[in-house]
């Protein structure tokens, strides 16, 4: 997508003035500091930085999961500012998926248990049939019925990549997908979740601290002392 064509008209996230700030002790702690953002339909986004940086909270932020202390953010042309938390649910129904470092699977439930959740809230005609045919895309076909704790971590990362997918959402956020994993798995994984990024045109959001996968997106930024800096690709080392 060309630079004339990203306005902000066209992005599906804006955010502007972000900030989000913690008491630690007696003192205010910063996290992010005027972050400014835009997200467009369709790009793949990597947003790199130091253990510590403030990814994850950021990623949190701009799901709507958590509530920033200063800023302006718009979801989907919704201002999240004017939603409780129940609306904020709503707005991500079907329409946002996640992928975590810890897999997050509800252990007491099967793999196609827990790639089914998210149709609990977004309803689709035949949604056993959607959860089984994810699990067989991911190569989980014949796993439907283990449980977590019958899988590797490969294997749990895999079910929370179809969980993700499962209801065509128009937005996937990943949080250090690979931060569990082996080498090798790691890249299957992210194989994986390209793939089918790819196939269902969806926007992708990811935070990491790997440099050789934030080069597999269009574009890169690096979270640094709270704020946010582009980061061109060539100087990105694999």
């Amino acid at each position: 997508m060309s630079d004339s064509l990203k306005t902000d008209a066209s992005a599906i996230l804006h955010a502007r003035g972000l900030g989000k700030q913690v008491t630690s002790g007696d003192k205010p702690l910063i996290i992010l500091s005027d972050l400014a953002l835009d997200v467009f339909p369709g790009e793949t986004l990597a947003i790199l930085g130091a253990s510590g940086a403030g990814k994850s909270t950021l990623l949190g932020l701009l799901a709507g999961l958590d509530e920033p202390t200063s800023g302006e953010l718009t979801l989907f042309g919704d201002a999240l500012s004017s939603l409780d938390e129940d609306g904020r649910a709503q707005l991500r129904a079907g329409r946002v998926g996640f992928v975590f470092q810890n897999f997050q699977l509800l252990p007491t439930l099967t793999a196609l248990e827990n790639v089914l959740l998210p149709l609990e809230l977004s309803p689709l005609a035949d949604s056993e049939r959607r959860g089984c045919d994810w699990l067989t895309r991911v190569g989980l076909g014949e796993r439907l019925s283990h449980l977590p704790k019958q899988l590797s971590g490969g294997e749990q990362q895999r079910v929370a990549v179809a969980r993700a997918f499962v209801t065509d959402p128009q937005l996937v956020f990943a949080d250090e997908p690979t931060g569990n994993l082996d080498p090798a798995t790691g890249k299957r994984i992210i194989d994986l979740l390209f793939t089918l990024n790819r196939e269902a045109g969806t926007t992708l959001v990811l935070v990491t601290h790997d440099h050789a996968l934030a080069r597999r997106c269009d574009r890169c930024l690096r979270l640094d002392d709270g704020r946010l800096e582009p980061l061109v690709l060539d100087e990105v080392e694999a």
